[in-house]
């Protein structure tokens, strides 16, 4: 029997014909075909981009100026940053998901499929999953996904809920006088209390051994100097609550308000400012020592508030705080920048960067002044890049080793026959891909999204059927 491409028809005698079908439709079914084959290859090629971005990541390529891999990702093959930061997140997700990385490098799996799977797959639960991605379109697998998640943000709720029903403290006087103190508190709470407690004991050891021992060896001198005077490491925390007791009666309990709270001091010489090869003060408030590099950082852009002192130390006059960059002038910077000049960043805030720092005789004027987020304002500065303005008025970055960097990459070299090429690599990777292969299994039934989860979700299975059940659903 000879199958021709058309429709089954019956004919007038009734016996079952065969109509051909015109040849625009037969076409047609080849152009999909063709679609749906090269649709596969690329997501095999791409399951081997999000392998380079994986490593790349992991071995911080993107650390050259950029803040991360999807900043870098933006600028140098043109994604848009939220696709950027999907693309990292998708690469990251399937170094634990062996499985689906598979389906995505032999083309079953779509990289839509793939990207909504990953926001709820775990090793546990990927080869349930997997069969969904197989068995449904990508909008099955995005209405399984919603519906996944908002059983796992159920739970969550319930788990915050519990946590915060069941915080509570204790503190009462013992029958020998001393005060007993005991409790539980959630997560975030006693990541607060156990920070307050560093810093005091912070503060305590300081005053017991005002030579400066680095961090790391502290637990060891402690050790060290064991004896019966030495107080253990549960006597230094109750001193630390204690002190931390103290200073929020001292102080109030009002925190004060953020600018004040996290205001930080720089005393820094004029001649540091100047030159950072030159001797002199660079340290912030409490005497620690910060690099001249960045002393000259944050007087780029500060309240700046000039001492002088005579030969034997003492300020003989202190100047009006003044700030470096004028409100007016600053709100002109923004208006004109609109965000970080960097190459590839953009952040809509930052910080006013002297191209010519004003302690050089740089004028504190717009043509001199460039707005760099807080991570390229410190790169500048500390991290030996440089930046310049031309003629035009257009800024000129520059690595570190000298050579510019471009505002937008040159495109990489694409070969004529881009598509023969890709099916020829695939080919001698020995992956067979047509237009089949990633066809669902879907036969046009309804999704019941409500059943799909208690099968699938391991919350859901717990909560509604036994261990054997379990068993007998998931084989």
């Amino acid at each position: 029997m000879i199958t021709l491409a058309g429709r089954e028809q019956e004919t007038s005698l009734g016996t079952p014909g065969f109509v051909p079908t015109p040849e625009p439709v037969a076409e047609l079914e080849r152009l999909g075909d063709q679609i749906a084959e090269l649709s596969a290859h690329l997501d095999a090629a791409t399951a081997r981009l999000l392998e380079l971005i994986r490593e790349f990541d992991a071995r911080g390529g993107w650390n050259n100026g950029f803040r991360s891999c999807a900043e870098w990702l933006t600028w140098r093959i043109g994604l848009d940053p939220g696709a950027a930061r999907e693309r990292v997140r998708v690469a990251r997700a399937l170094a634990t998901l062996p499985r689906l990385s598979q389906a995505l490098t032999r083309g079953e799996l779509s990289y839509s499929k793939v990207r909504a799977l990953t926001r709820v797959a775990t090793p546990e639960t990927e080869e349930r999953l997997l069969a969904v991605g197989r068995a449904g379109t990508a909008e099955h697998v995005e209405l399984v996904v919603r519906g996944w998640r908002r059983t796992d943000r159920k739970v969550e709720v319930q788990e915050t809920t519990r946590r915060h029903r069941n915080r509570w403290l204790q503190a009462y006087p013992s029958a020998d006088g001393m005060v007993v103190v005991r409790g539980q508190l959630e997560p975030e709470v006693g990541a607060v209390v156990l920070k307050a407690l560093a810093a005091a004991h912070e503060a305590l050891y300081r005053r017991r051994h005002p030579k400066d021992v680095p961090a790391k060896t502290r637990i060891e001198a402690v050790s060290a100097e064991a004896g019966p005077e030495t107080p253990t490491w549960e006597h230094q925390q109750a001193d630390a609550l204690v002190l931390v007791a103290e200073a929020a009666l001292h102080h109030g309990i009002d925190p004060g308000a953020p600018a004040e709270r996290y205001q930080v001091v720089v005393h820094v010489d004029a001649q540091v400012l100047g030159d950072a090869d030159a001797p002199g003060l660079s340290v912030v408030e409490g005497g620690t020592y910060v690099p001249a590099e960045t002393s000259q950082r944050l007087a780029c852009d500060a309240t700046r508030v000039v001492m002088r002192h005579d030969v034997d130390g003492r300020i003989t006059e202190v100047s009006a705080r003044t700030r470096t960059i004028p409100p007016a002038l600053r709100r002109a910077l923004q208006h004109r920048d609109r965000g970080c000049c960097f190459p590839g960043c953009g952040r809509p805030f930052g910080q006013g960067h002297h191209i010519r720092h004003w302690a050089h005789g740089g004028p504190t004027t717009l043509s001199n002044l460039a707005l760099l987020c807080r991570r390229h304002h410190r790169a500048v500065h500390e991290e030996a890049f440089s930046v310049e303005r031309g003629p035009g008025g257009d800024l000129a970055f520059r690595w570190p080793n000298g050579r510019l960097i471009p505002e937008v990459p040159p495109a990489a070299a694409v070969p004529a026959a881009a598509v023969d090429a890709l099916r020829a690599q695939h080919e001698e990777q020995g992956l067979h891909v047509d237009e089949r292969t990633s066809m669902p299994g879907w036969l046009g039934e309804r999704l019941d999204v409500g059943y799909a989860i208690d099968v699938l979700h391991p919350l859901a299975i717990d909560s509604r059927m036994g261990p054997q059940k379990i068993e007998r659903t998931c084989a």
